[in-house]
């Protein structure tokens, strides 16, 4: 059974936040993630050709929810992430860096009530750092 979905094709949102040591610090503490290139500044200054930290990847690629929940807030069909394919992380995200989410509907699937969605994160500079692809799945009663 087909599912209205929600969204078109070329439908865009955007969502913009400056990164900041709290951000970091804050997804350290729940994902775990201690590694030293994330809260280690005095490393990453002498060993890194980055000469400071940067924040985690995931945590720039999970800015993208703002834009995914705005989606599926649009109707009342109730919808959940099937997940992300083809992340890159092209470049880094540094604290202070104002990142901006660019997310684009490519196509809809309204057999399957799915929903295909280019994530592309831009920093400050215009400077892609990180892209996907993101599902979002469309419940029917039937589900």
């Amino acid at each position: 059974m087909a599912i209205k979905v929600p969204v078109s094709v070329g439908e865009q949102l955007t969502f913009s936040k400056t990164i900041s040591d709290y951000d970091v610090y804050g997804f350290a503490g729940i994902t775990g993630d201690f590694a030293r290139n994330h809260v280690n500044e005095e490393y990453m200054s002498k060993h890194s050709p980055y000469g400071r930290r940067i924040a985690h990847g995931l945590l720039s690629l999970c800015m993208s929810s703002t834009c995914s929940t705005s989606f599926a807030e649009k109707s009342e069909v109730t919808c959940v992430s099937l997940g992300y394919d083809r992340v890159r992380f092209l470049k880094p995200v540094f604290i202070g860096d104002t990142i901006t989410v660019v997310y684009t509907c490519e196509a809809v699937d309204e057999e399957k009530g799915r929903s295909y969605s280019k994530v592309e994160v831009f920093n400050q500079k215009g400077e892609l750092c990180t892209v996907a692809t993101h599902i979002l799945k469309y419940l029917g009663e039937d589900t």
